[in-house]
């Protein structure tokens, strides 16, 4: 069975106007996916989808949306009320570099905001139908920095752990609801944001950022049969020195350095 008999025919993407959301859409246009592409630019989005549809026979909706407004959710929710999603992608994330106390309380807030909240009301909205139909997919974007205490990247490693429970938690309740739930671990990939971040490469033994295409394409390859995966060989090494060979201590204060030496902060 294919992708889209199992999920099709509409797919939902938030944070689809560049890297990683943009990778989804261009992989699931190609295989024949109507998409709702969802994002606070629209520029970028319209972009987007006048390629996707010059390129293949699908529809492209666009909805522009903050996904850090407290009602984003059910902005979403009313926008594509007249059709039958079985598809959810999250890819959307604030992230903040640098010490804790740099950024306010209502920075924090918001960040939690985009990670945590919208996804989560947005997991309820669309998985209680895709429940009701017994079918569908859900794609949950998290990270490696959500494995561990994760220095001066705090709130949205504390963010992304949230993301990777919810998602097998939710896998399990699931599993036999004919619902496929996944958390896509990700670690350093060559997106616009992580490119205009400019890190400082510390070490030729570093794992190499991965390209957005080859993530997706390992997502979409281990959705229906993993809760949860690391992206890439390399990450999958680092993940399994960090969380099963080296103690707490020592992978939190590994993160916290390399995070200090990447991007210089001063604390």
């Amino acid at each position: 069975m294919t992708l889209k008999e199992k999920y099709g025919p509409v797919a939902l993407i938030a944070g689809a106007s560049e890297g990683m959301g943009a990778a989804f859409a261009r992989a699931l246009a190609g295989r024949g996916f109507n998409l709702v592409l969802v994002a606070r630019r629209s520029d970028k989005l319209e972009t987007l989808a006048q390629e996707l549809t010059g390129l293949y026979p699908i529809e492209v909706q666009t909805l522009c949306c903050d996904l850090a407004d407290q009602d984003a959710a059910e902005q979403i929710a009313i926008a594509v009320a007249g059709k039958d999603i079985y598809f959810l992608i999250y890819n959307a994330a604030l992230s903040y570099i640098g010490p804790f106390l740099n950024r306010s309380t209502a920075e924090h807030v918001l960040l939690t905001q985009v990670n945590m909240i919208t996804p989560l009301k947005m997991l309820h909205h669309f998985g209680a139908r895709m429940v009701h139909a017994r079918r569908g997919g859900v794609v949950f974007m998290s990270s490696l920095a959500g494995f561990q205490g994760s220095g001066f990247l705090s709130s949205y490693a504390a963010s992304k752990a949230f993301g990777r429970i919810l998602a097998e938690s939710i896998w399990y309740e699931w599993k036999n609801k004919g619902v496929d739930v996944i958390g896509c671990c990700a670690g350093a990939t060559r997106t616009p944001n992580y490119i205009q971040s400019n890190p400082k490469k510390i070490s030729r033994f570093a794992p190499r950022p991965q390209l957005p295409e080859a993530v997706v394409e390992e997502c979409l390859s281990k959705i229906g049969t993993h809760p949860s995966f690391v992206s890439g060989s390399s990450n999958k090494i680092a993940s399994f020195l960090m969380n099963r060979i080296f103690s707490v201590k020592r992978a939190i204060n590994i993160m916290g350095n390399t995070t200090r030496k990447m991007y210089g902060v001063k604390d």
